[in-house]
């Protein structure tokens, strides 16, 4: 529960320190007298967003910290998992900078909205006006029925489940889209692949092929050089040969005389040894030469299968036709393979289907045996609150669809006086029925929640009188076993609390403050007295406020 909670240049208030205690607190005011900021001021505490309107003073930071006694409340493992101190005195503080910057701790440890968020959850619970229209809201109303149901722990194991489902269908969907897109585009694949491996490509073969084409295509040609050379190289009186052997035996005769003659001696047999390689080699390529036009014809045609194919696939080399042999491999394998995924995610959500729907049937049934439990509840508080003939029939439709909370649909029906027929809550309930219906809700939940605080922000609206007075002490009874705090304009709720807080609204040299302030006995009777009869306070006001109060 909260303990105290304290705030600094927020909103309207310079400076507040305020201690709480358990049991039912009241808190009351005029109009505009910033009942809204100590509400706005704990809802930062619990991870609301914040900004720099809150700064009362725009060139100070803002604080507001609260502190709260847990130890009832099960929530070490809380702590331990978001990695912060567990205290039994837990602090939450909350700074807003005046460069619009926002910082949270929790035990003095920084943490992010959505970990305060979490948090808040286990600790409190504002009721507005807004939550009062809510009670119309579908998703609303099941969490009614599951409190009563228990269904939490199911409905989180089919919540579990369903996000498997989920993502198992949206896979699903995927892979079928992308086979059916891929039909045609892969009978195509296959005829390019097919037309690549008939064509047995090698890496580095173009450059051989086109080599062997021009010796074939040009035989005649490369052979009359090659006779033409081999007769001028052996010709018996002036051949090469012939001369070379003359140039040697000339200078062999000198060679002794000099070292540049023996150099030169020595180069030109070197010369003749390597014109007699040359001259052999000249002679193996002319004896192999042969004009082969079935030859030729083989490698023109694989020549123009190369180019045609580069020409198709917009490249230059063999490598790059062979790289796109292997994309094309892959790709086709990789469609392949869509079908075994495919019949693998089927049976993966035939098996969630069954999970699903085991879960579903057992929140279905929870539900059922809630729902007579529920109705009666509510009749019975409702009745005390002036609302004698009051009936709720509420239908569950059982649907195809998967929803995050089982498979149900809810019509909540309502009638609130004999000889009418039922109607959707949200259409035929007025505005003092929706208040009187939502404090029956909650106080119906107190009992199945382990909540430590509830806050009602005038959850009286349309009622008054005796009503009033019934609404008080339902609110005073759920506060036996939490924190209740009720901001209420009606002084027959105002007298049922355990404490009264009152806040007021003053200016101070042009400068206008909020301030909160616990009433002793005797201010309290003055304050439900001033609630009774307005500012002029008579003498029957504050008899008829001590009655209340007694």
């Amino acid at each position: 529960m909260i303990t105290s909670l304290s705030i600094k240049n927020y909103a309207l208030i310079e400076k507040l320190t305020i201690d709480f205690s358990k049991g039912f607190s009241i808190i009351t005011g005029e109009t505009g007298a910033g009942k809204s900021i100590i509400l706005g001021a704990i809802g930062l505490v619990l991870g609301k967003r914040a900004d720099l309107t809150s700064l009362k003073n725009k060139e100070e930071k803002c604080v507001i910290e609260a502190q709260f006694e847990i130890s009832k409340y099960n929530l070490k493992d809380f702590f331990i998992a978001n990695d912060l101190d567990y205290e039994e005195e837990t602090i939450i503080r909350r700074e807003i900078l005046p460069s619009g910057k926002s910082r949270a701790f929790i035990n003095d440890s920084p943490v992010n909205l959505q970990e305060l968020q979490d948090l808040s959850l286990f600790l409190v619970d504002i009721h507005s006006q807004q939550q009062t229209q809510e009670l119309s809201d579908e998703g609303v109303q099941f969490k009614i029925i599951d409190a009563i149901a228990n269904n939490g722990e199911v409905i989180q194991s089919y919540q579990d489940v369903l996000k498997g489902y989920k993502s198992d269908k949206s896979k699903l969907n995927a892979l079928l889209k992308k086979q059916s897109d891929s039909g045609k585009e892969q009978e195509y694949n296959t005829y390019l692949l097919n037309e690549l491996v008939t064509a047995k490509l090698k890496s580095g073969e173009q450059e051989e092929l086109e080599a062997d084409f021009e010796k074939l295509n040009n035989v005649e040609i490369i052979k009359e050089a090659m006779d033409k050379s081999l007769a001028i190289a052996n010709e018996e009186q002036f051949g090469v040969f012939h001369s070379l052997n003359e140039i040697k035996t000339a200078l062999q005769k000198i060679a002794l005389f000099s070292p540049e003659y023996q150099n030169v001696f020595e180069r030109i047999s070197s010369l003749a040894i390597e014109f007699d390689d040359v001259s052999k080699e000249l002679q193996n390529a002319s004896e192999k030469l042969l004009n082969d036009p079935a030859q030729l014809e083989l490698v023109s045609q694989k020549l123009q299968l190369i180019y045609n194919l580069q020409k198709k696939h917009q490249v230059t080399s063999v490598d790059e036709l062979l790289g796109i042999q292997a994309t094309l491999e892959n790709s086709l394998v990789e469609l392949d393979n869509i079908g075994g995924e495919i019949t693998a995610l089927s049976e993966s959500i035939a098996q969630k289907v069954t999970e699903l729907d085991a879960f579903a049937a057992a929140i279905h049934q929870n539900r059922i045996n809630a729902i007579p439990v529920l109705s009666q509840k509510l009749v019975t508080i409702l009745e005390t609150l002036g609302m004698p003939n009051v009936r709720f029939n509420m239908e569950l439709l059982s649907s195809e669809a998967y929803f995050q909370n089982g498979k149900d649909e809810l019509q909540f029906l309502f009638s609130a006086n004999k000889g009418t027929d039922f109607g959707l809550l949200k259409k035929v309930a007025s505005g003092g029925e929706m208040s009187r219906i939502m404090l029956a809700v909650k106080a119906i939940l107190a009992q199945y929640s382990k909540l430590p605080t509830l806050i009602f922000d005038e959850i009286d609206t349309g009622v008054s009188g005796e009503i009033a007075i019934r609404m008080g002490e339902i609110m005073k009874e759920m506060s036996g076993t939490m924190q209740i705090f009720a901001i209420t304009h009606l002084p027959q709720i105002a007298a049922k609390g355990d404490s009264h807080f009152k806040v007021s609204k003053s200016t101070v040299d042009e400068d206008t403050q909020s301030e909160l302030k616990l009433l002793s006995q005797e201010e309290r009777v003055t304050e439900i007295a001033q609630m009774l009869s307005g500012a002029k306070i008579s003498d029957s006001a504050l008899n008829h406020a001590k009655e209340l109060l007694n």
